[in-house]
């Protein structure tokens, strides 16, 4: 009979535990239903420019489901190549034809290639005579590494990921024990006791920010075409938003495992369309929910800075867009406050 009402008592405390509940049966789904969305997406076929080249090889492109584009000189199709709408060009397809390739996605780089050299069979009629393209590369190497493609996501999940969990579990920690009550009980404002959290766990933040950043290019070695304070810069707006949106979501939770259960639905969506995978495949209304996510944006900008060399001012939509989930969630967070004190 007691192992019966131990087996009650512990119905009885989940059934009044809605939160709980809604995570053990939708969380699996949603990420389930995620995941599916992203693998069983389209195939990919890269987007190629061709610059004076016989039109055997571009229909042979066109039956292969490439995406061509025309254009009349290479400087044209290398500004393309720049602005990320080709994934490479082709020119002089007489001769020896060359391919440039962008070259910051391997996966994409061994795509274009092994399409190219399919088309390339047309002219040589098989594969023993086959012309062999010349291969360049407008940023990393025929050496680059996956890791050294999705080593910049990976430095912006970790730090984001971390401090959204020490920020939320430390605030959590400041209600839980009276704290956040005794500081709004004096006259500060809650605009004041939002900003001080905010600064007051940045600091570590930023230490965070400057070792992760240091022990990647320094000590493991990813490729590293910008500058180290441009990523520094990068890495610690991703985790301002991230400390940011980590206190505010702790305001609907009352222990540390309720603030876990917030990992499921805000931080795994966010590796899916922060650029681990490649979302040219995903369908277009899938893709636009990056676009909502400070992840998606961080991974960006470092991927930029790493492996395409770019600086700031080139990276001035990514800075701003994280700029502004900072100032949001802070926002919200003053709102959030009102249950507690409304000035």
């Amino acid at each position: 009979m007691r192992v019966f009402a131990l087996v009650a008592r512990i119905w009885h405390q989940f059934l009044h535990d809605k939160r709980t509940i809604a995570l053990m049966l939708l969380a699996p789904i949603l990420i389930l239903t995620l995941i599916s969305l992203v693998f069983n997406g389209n195939t990919y076929h890269p987007k190629i420019g061709v610059v004076n080249v016989p039109p055997p090889i571009k229909q042979s492109l066109i039956q292969q489901k490439v995406q061509v584009s025309s254009y009349a000189t290479a400087k044209n199709a290398m500004e393309a190549l720049k602005s990320q709408r080709l994934d490479a060009y082709i020119s002089g397809g007489d001769g020896r034809p060359t391919v440039v390739l962008e070259g910051s996605d391997p996966s994409k780089n061994k795509a274009v290639i092994l399409t190219v050299q399919k088309s390339l069979q047309i002219l040589s009629g098989n594969s023993a005579s086959q012309v062999l393209p010349k291969i360049q590369y407008l940023y990393g190497s025929g050496d680059m590494s996956s890791f050294d493609n999705f080593g910049p996501v990976l430095i912006g999940f970790f730090a984001f990921f971390f401090v959204f969990l020490v920020a939320g579990i430390s605030f959590l920690k400041e209600r839980t024990t009276g704290t956040l009550e005794r500081l709004i009980a004096t006259p500060i404002r809650r605009w004041e006791i939002v900003a001080g959290y905010v600064v007051g766990f940045g600091v570590f933040t930023a230490i965070q920010a400057i070792l992760i950043a240091w022990f990647s290019v320094d000590v493991l070695g990813m490729m590293m075409n910008g500058q180290l304070v441009s990523l520094l810069v990068v890495t610690l707006l991703l985790s301002m938003s991230a400390l940011t949106l980590g206190i505010f979501l702790s305001s609907f939770a009352n222990s540390e495992f309720e603030m876990m259960q917030f990992i499921p639905l805000v931080i795994v969506p966010q590796v899916f369309f922060s650029g681990l995978l490649n979302m040219d495949s995903m369908a277009t209304w899938l893709r636009w929910l990056s676009k909502l996510m400070p992840l998606y944006y961080g991974a960006d900008a470092m991927r930029n800075i790493m492996i395409r060399g770019q600086g700031l001012l080139s990276l001035k939509r990514d800075l701003i867009v994280l700029l502004a989930f900072s100032v949001v969630f802070m926002t919200l967070n003053v709102i959030a406050l009102r249950k507690y004190r409304k000035v």
